[in-house]
């Protein structure tokens, strides 16, 4: 059994966790940053016809004035970020399958211009096209101090599962040349595996950036 390290922020990486055992995998969760709220006031809603969120965090952090969009469309990057606005109470949320491009298209596709944004103070890149989009800061990532037992649970062979170019840049920190080759990484995307440094074992990142798809690639090697 080959073991699967999983260096996402809480909550998301015990969902990561319980996916990659249900699989057969041997899931350590090891998170390099960790999610803090920030203040943020709130526009009105009438300046806005359409509300997109792309991480679950936003959600959270938003505290309760999230609730004011609620009359808006409201759009998710995500399965995993629209379960969470639903359980805020939001009737309807449209689901993407992809990244914030690809929602973002989505949205113009449905004939909305003016668009609020509730996200982190890092966001990944995405194209918005037509839209005219304000994004607001709800949460930021604080990084964890270094972690002795991540380098003790990394023994050879280990897989890595790195989610953000911030966290491969945390993780190429704290993993020397020495001690990357005999771990593999695979990361949510080819910029993240980039950010990771040379030296690895192998590296991969999937077609597209979703965390089933991450968890598939760590499947094969264990093959």
């Amino acid at each position: 059994m080959r073991r699967v390290l999983i260096l996402r922020p809480e909550p998301a990486a015990g969902r990561t966790a319980a996916k990659a055992a249900a699989l057969g995998l041997d899931a350590r969760v090891h998170p390099l940053f960790a999610p803090q709220p920030i203040d943020w006031a709130p526009p009105v809603p009438e300046d806005f016809d359409a509300l997109l969120l792309t991480s679950a965090n936003g959600v959270t952090f938003a505290g309760p004035a999230l609730l004011h969009y609620r009359g808006l469309p409201t759009y998710a990057v995500g399965a995993n970020t629209a379960q969470a606005l639903t359980e805020a109470g939001f009737p309807t949320v449209i689901a993407g399958d992809s990244d914030g491009s690809a929602i973002a298209a989505r949205i113009a596709g449905d004939g909305h211009g003016r668009v609020l944004h509730l996200a982190g103070t890092t966001v990944a890149p995405m194209e918005i096209g037509p839209l005219e989009l304000t994004r607001i800061a709800v949460y930021g990532m604080t990084a964890l101090p270094p972690d002795p037992a991540l380098i003790a649970d990394a023994v050879p062979g280990s897989i890595l599962l790195v989610h953000s170019p911030r966290a491969a840049v945390r993780l190429a920190e704290q993993i020397g040349r020495e001690g990357r080759k005999s771990l593999h990484i695979v990361a949510i995307s080819a910029a993240t595996l980039a950010a990771c440094g040379p030296g690895w074992a192998s590296g991969q990142a999937p077609a597209l950036p979703r965390d089933d798809e991450m968890l598939a690639l760590a499947l094969r090697l264990c093959e």
